[in-house]
């Protein structure tokens, strides 16, 4: 399966991040699974890179051309798409990953969930979508999510699109598993 991991490509993240997301990366690999994500080299976005080249599996890095200028890419990725813009990055990640994994992230991380999460709740896409909390980071995310869901602004159903788990075979088996018939909930009436 090609699974696209979403995360921070931050240079000052606390290690306990980039190590877990790293042994993700080497385990789904080695389970012969295949990357796609935004081609960063640093972050979890790295850690992710650096994880499946561990694991000796398929890497694809998916960033526009202006992200070439800067020395911001994993150069040991075994392809690279390069779309018009980051719009169109998103689109490319959608349409061509099996599923999808979030780790911590900034700004562009939330705006990724955030997208698949909505083409989700609109029928657009079924795939898996994982929140992987390592040490909590999205505690605070989900207890939004929960009180827009109290307060009326998210529907109830939202919540069972995605799953959370900070457990790495847990996140596995999701993305192996976890096949979720978008017809069983109904939005609209």
């Amino acid at each position: 399966m090609v699974v696209c991991v979403f995360g921070s490509s931050g240079t000052e993240i606390d290690n306990k991040y980039i190590e877990k997301t790293e042994a993700l990366g080497e385990k789904l690999a080695r389970r012969g699974h295949s990357l796609m994500f935004g081609g960063g080299k640093n972050g979890l976005m790295g850690a992710a890179a650096r994880g499946f080249t561990k694991g000796h599996g398929k890497i694809t890095g998916v960033a526009p051309e202006f992200f070439k200028e800067g020395d911001v890419l994993y150069d040991a990725c075994d392809e690279f798409v390069w779309p018009e813009s980051m719009r169109d990055r998103k689109k490319y990640m959608e349409d061509n990953s099996d599923a999808f994994i979030v780790t911590p992230g900034g700004i562009g991380t939330y705006e990724e969930f955030l997208e698949v999460l909505t083409l989700k709740q609109l029928a657009r896409l079924s795939k898996p979508i994982i929140l992987f909390n390592i040490d909590g980071f999205f505690d605070k995310l989900l207890s939004l999510i929960d009180d827009n869901v109290k307060d009326g602004f998210i529907r109830a159903q939202t919540p069972d699109l995605f799953r959370v788990t900070d457990d790495i075979d847990e996140v596995i088996k999701i993305v192996e598993t976890d096949f979720f018939d978008i017809n069983k909930i109904k939005f609209y009436d």
